[in-house]
């Protein structure tokens, strides 16, 4: 069964304006630094300063070896306020 309290607060971090959002990050290999890897990140975040992404980027300069090469990003809007529309009639066929 779904839990629906987190379902509940990711609804409203949605209506709030997060948007999810995905970053590839290519990063050099500490070993073979002409070597790049990539790695996905995804989170819901919010345009245009990214706070949850700019926190993991901090992160990974602080602990992880791997030079940032750079980080491509994309974004879209799950849901908005505009989307989101209360039924005005409801109609039963049998």
């Amino acid at each position: 069964m779904p839990n629906t309290t987190s379902s509940h607060a990711e609804m409203q971090r949605r209506l709030q304006g997060y948007r999810l959002t995905t970053a590839e990050i290519l990063y050099h290999l500490p070993d073979h630094p002409s070597v790049l890897q990539s790695f996905i990140w995804q989170e819901l975040d919010i345009a245009p300063r990214y706070p949850a992404l700019n926190r993991f980027l901090e992160f990974w300069t602080r602990k992880i070896e791997g030079k940032l090469h750079s980080v491509r990003l994309a974004s879209a809007g799950v849901i908005s306020p505009v989307e989101w529309r209360h039924a005005v009639q409801v109609s039963h066929l049998h």
